[in-house]
């Protein structure tokens, strides 16, 4: 269940409690604070902010982004601090003599932490699209996109309706996605990744053949004996692609007890929905 707020707890409330305030400025740097329209987050837009630095250099590398073993959040503040990082692509600036000048570093430590920047470069162009922070774009929509596009350029040089013509990419996704590769900064930090060496390419493998290639299917709710995630695997072993919502190009909904939206929808829409045996006896062919 998604938790929600179904009430406010007045009678819990402190006597003499003032209504709370947004900052109209950010406490970190000053800046004025933006809420896009449609958006419950208010942001500091100024990207030289110490915080929102900070924020995505531990986004960045993190394990589900280019996963930096040893690059985490204290020393990202010791680095920030020391002025040696300032963004994402400065990270492959740093030098072992910087790091052995820090405070409780190293020549091994340093060689370590200098050897899991290097590999980090070899990461497939999914990795790289979540970690670059891009609004709207999760590690799901990031691998959908570098599959789709193929290449870092690829995706920067589409228009809003390339975008949307990949399943599950809707106007705001297209929008964010096109501001972001049209903002001059974004343009010069891509361009210095790509000096160092950091890969721009998808990892495309050869499609599956089998009994559902070209078709693609929508898991929903608890499937029996297996998790959702092992589900996928062996419905894109079968040839199918995995989708995350149900539209008028989704072949077949699996659903499993409790099924929700995704459910309701595939009835509107007419999708063919099956238990997980009944996709078991399909995928036997």
């Amino acid at each position: 269940m998604i938790p929600k707020v179904t009430r406010v707890l007045l009678e819990k409330r402190p006597k003499g409690a003032s209504p709370f305030r947004m900052p109209a400025r950010c406490p970190v740097c000053g800046e004025p604070v933006v809420q896009e329209e449609g958006e419950v987050a208010t942001r500091c837009v100024n990207p030289a902010c110490p915080a929102v630095v900070r924020e995505a250099l531990r986004h960045f590398c993190t394990r589900r982004a280019m996963d930096i073993e040893g690059l985490g959040e204290k020393l990202v503040d010791q680095l920030v601090t020391a002025g040696l990082l300032t963004d994402v692509a400065s990270i492959y600036d740093l030098t072992a003599a910087q790091l052995v000048c820090l405070e409780r570093w190293g020549e091994k430590s340093a060689s370590n932490l200098l050897a899991e920047i290097e590999r980090s470069k070899g990461n497939d162009l999914s990795r790289l699209l979540f970690g670059l922070g891009i609004p709207h774009i999760g590690e799901k929509a990031a691998r959908t996109l570098a599959r789709h596009f193929g290449s870092l350029d690829a995706l920067a040089a589409a228009s809003e309706e390339d975008l949307m013509a990949v399943e599950e990419v809707g106007p705001n996704t297209a929008a964010a996605i096109a501001a972001w590769f049209s903002h001059p900064r974004h343009r010069e930090l891509v361009e210095r990744l790509r000096r160092h060496g950091v890969n721009m390419r998808a990892e495309r493998p050869a499609a599956a053949e089998g009994p559902l290639s070209g078709k693609t299917a929508v898991i929903t709710g608890t499937l029996p004996g297996i998790t959702r995630d092992e589900a996928a695997a062996r419905l894109e072993a079968a040839g199918a692609r995995v989708a995350g919502s149900v539209s008028k190009k989704t072949d077949f909904l699996v659903a499993g007890e409790d099924a929700g939206s995704k459910l309701a929808k595939a009835q509107e829409l007419g999708v063919r929905t099956v238990t997980w045996d009944e996709m078991l006896e399909i995928m036997r062919g």
